[in-house]
């Protein structure tokens, strides 16, 4: 007997700052639902995407996600509720629009939505629950910014309030370069405020996905991300499970998760970004929705996240639709999704239009870049690694000749990778400043010229194939500096090139466990 029918809303047109991974829990949604006996309506305007095909709804409304289009397919279709968490930000947004008009919003409510996204809302149920976020302010004017960014101290992360993607975030480091951001980049208003947030440098960055029923929190996954904070969290490579963390810390995170869930009354879906330094673990932000995460977790975890929140959209219980992941609970309390023995690696790397873009600096930041991901499975991290790196294009060498250029503040930390290469038999380039510091240390390297000095310099050395890999972090905003050239010829010889310290001690591990004990495959459903 069919319960009545319900809207999904979709994620709109895929671009960069949007991904597929939203239509993929979309397209979850429906299965689900139809599954419970209900009529899945999708509404959706891309014709590239599963959840736009004939066969995957009921109905299909290709029709663009905006409030007077969704309201004439309501008033049409006359639904028991519409779903608004699978989609992205896109159909996120009109949680309230469509509540005001009398619009039933399955799931989470739309109350508890603008609660985690309204900052000023969301810092108080931080305070109210006893948990620390990075120092921040909502700037409604130029003024108002310089003010709050000299109270919270630079570096600061700022973007525009609602924007997708990270699109136009930046990292600033004075008030020379936030007056040249507000006056170029955005308009600042009271209906248009910047948001302002610390920065907090050196720390690990965390991303969980989870489900919740309003009762019951389940930890999907713990996701450790390769690149510190500072890189969008769809731009950086992740690991499942953690590889660097503490069992406590790794405890702490998934109490907190709990504790927001239940605040917010999550049903359904919910992300939390986390900052870790010096084991004090600070909260970035929430999102009560499906993240760009979901799919590779789930097929890390071996169970459909955005299936089982769908179910609890419309009435079922965790503890009914995944038995035995209580049970598992009752005799080990730290399990979740992920048993307490859970022993292999699951690395998520990211696929980017470097190549799509020739005047585009192909450096990892704030604001999302990538149009795609893979992911390496192994129960071996290097070689998990290795894995994620091939599948997305980038073969790392076994030898040869690795260019090393460094930041000073990272100089001292990639004294152990390089003379790890060295053991591994690489020769080491070198440009001036990490080339004396190397050689400080005792690490054996060659100088090479920069851009500017004589010839061949090291761009030179690039396009001629002497160079294998590179490992080049970049020391600030210089527009068309040599460390910009270095990356775009990297790009167009196919090079691989690391632009963070643990990106690239990850690489190097990788190599070393590639090199000692070579590359196995099977079957996912066999692991």
């Amino acid at each position: 007997m069919e319960k009545g029918k319900v809207i999904i809303l979709g994620s709109g047109p895929n671009r960069i700052g949007q991904g597929i991974e939203f239509d993929y829990a979309c397209v979850h949604c429906v299965w689900a639902l139809r599954e419970e006996g209900y009529k899945a309506i999708m509404v959706n305007c891309n014709p590239e995407t599963v959840s736009t095909d004939y066969d995957t709804s009921d109905k299909l409304f290709f029709e663009p996600i905006v409030l007077e289009h969704v309201l004439n397919i309501i008033e049409a279709e006359e639904p028991i509720g519409v779903v608004v968490q699978f989609g992205g930000q896109t159909p996120l947004k009109l949680a309230v629009p469509l509540q005001n008009y009398g619009v039933n919003i399955l799931g989470t409510s739309p109350e508890s939505i603008d609660i985690a996204e309204d900052r000023e809302r969301f810092r108080e149920l931080v305070i109210k629950l006893r948990l620390k976020q990075p120092e921040s302010g909502i700037a409604r004017s130029k003024e108002e910014a310089v003010i709050i960014a000299e109270r919270i101290g630079y570096p600061i992360l700022v973007r525009p309030s609602y924007v997708l993607g990270g699109r136009a975030m930046r990292l600033v480091h004075d008030t020379g370069e936030l007056l040249e951001y507000v006056e170029e980049a955005v308009y600042v208003s009271e209906d248009k405020p910047l948001l302002i947030d610390r920065f907090i440098e050196d720390a690990i960055e965390l991303d969980v996905d989870a489900v919740a029923d309003g009762e019951d929190v389940l930890v999907g996954a713990i996701m450790e991300h390769i690149e510190e904070v500072g890189v969008h969290s769809g731009d950086s490579a992740t690991c499942i499970p953690p590889y660097t963390l503490k069992d406590e810390i790794m405890e702490n995170i998934k109490e907190q998760t709990r504790k927001l869930a239940i605040a917010l009354g999550v049903k359904g879906l919910m992300n939390v970004q986390f900052a870790v330094k010096n084991d004090e673990i600070y909260i970035i932000e929430v999102n009560p929705r499906a993240s760009r995460t979901v799919p590779f977790v789930s097929k890390s975890i071996g169970y459909p996240l955005a299936k089982i929140a769908s179910k609890i959209i419309v009435g079922r219980k965790l503890k009914e639709i995944v038995p035995k992941i209580f049970e598992l609970k009752e005799k080990h309390p730290s399990s979740d999704f992920l048993p307490k023995d859970f022993n292999r690696f699951s690395i998520k790397e990211v696929v980017f239009p470097w190549n799509r873009f020739p005047e585009v600096d192909p450096l990892l930041g704030p604001e999302m870049k990538s149009t795609g991901e893979v992911m390496g499975v192994d129960e071996d991290f290097g070689l998990a690694f290795w894995k994620a790196q091939a599948g997305a294009g980038s073969i790392l060498p076994e030898s040869g000749n690795i260019f090393i250029s460094v930041a000073d503040k990272d100089k001292p930390f990639i004294v152990e990778p390089a003379k790890n290469l060295q053991k591994l038999g690489f020769k080491i380039y070198a440009t001036k400043g990490t080339y004396k510091f190397l050689k400080e240390h005792g690490i054996q390297a060659e100088l090479v010229s920069k851009l500017s000095e004589e010839r061949p310099n090291i761009v030179d050395r690039i396009r001629n194939g002497e160079i294998h890999i590179i490992i080049n972090t970049p020391s600030g905003r210089r527009e068309r500096s040599d460390a910009y050239f270095i990356r775009r010829a990297a790009v167009e010889h196919k090079i691989p090139y690391f632009t963070t310290i643990r990106g690239a001690k990850a690489a190097v591990e990788a190599i070393k466990s590639f090199k000692e004990k070579g590359i196995s495959v099977k079957a996912l459903q066999d692991s």
